[in-house]
């Protein structure tokens, strides 16, 4: 009887951590999978904004060929919001005026306020975010 007892303990507690390691698994896999959709946003938010600069005709009026900081949503990312910022600086090489910006996208699934990043103090375990810098020139 007591080797039946111990039997029975020491398969209930394998069949415990197998669980508690399946969850982890599942856990992480899922992790993974949001961690790319919010890269793949936050890169949506940089092709976005180096249009609105390199390509756009008629740019805004919030710095010259420059825009205001701007929050959207990609179709297809599931909710993440993305918001995109940019600043221009002047610049010279020889007798040729240039114009960098840098334009910075960040993505994320739970804004604050519709704009990331999230600025609460616990965002919560499944918050994703992702941000991405490039500079271009005009």
């Amino acid at each position: 009887m007591v080797s039946v007892l111990f039997i029975v303990v020491v398969l209930a507690a394998l069949g415990a951590a197998i669980a508690s390691v399946s969850t982890r698994q599942h856990l992480g896999s899922a992790a993974e999978v949001e961690s790319a959709r919010a890269m793949q946003a936050a890169r949506a938010g940089l092709e976005w904004a180096a249009f609105q600069v390199l390509r756009n005709p008629a740019p805004p009026a919030a710095a010259p060929g420059c825009f205001s900081t701007t929050s959207f949503t990609a179709a297809g990312l599931g909710s993440y919001t993305i918001t995109v910022s940019c600043s221009r600086t002047a610049g010279t090489d020889g007798s040729t005026t240039l114009a960098f910006y840098q334009l910075t996208a960040n993505a994320c699934n739970t804004p604050t306020s519709g704009s990331c990043p999230n600025t609460a103090a616990s965002p919560g375990t499944t918050y994703v975010e992702r941000q991405l810098a490039w500079t271009v020139m005009r």
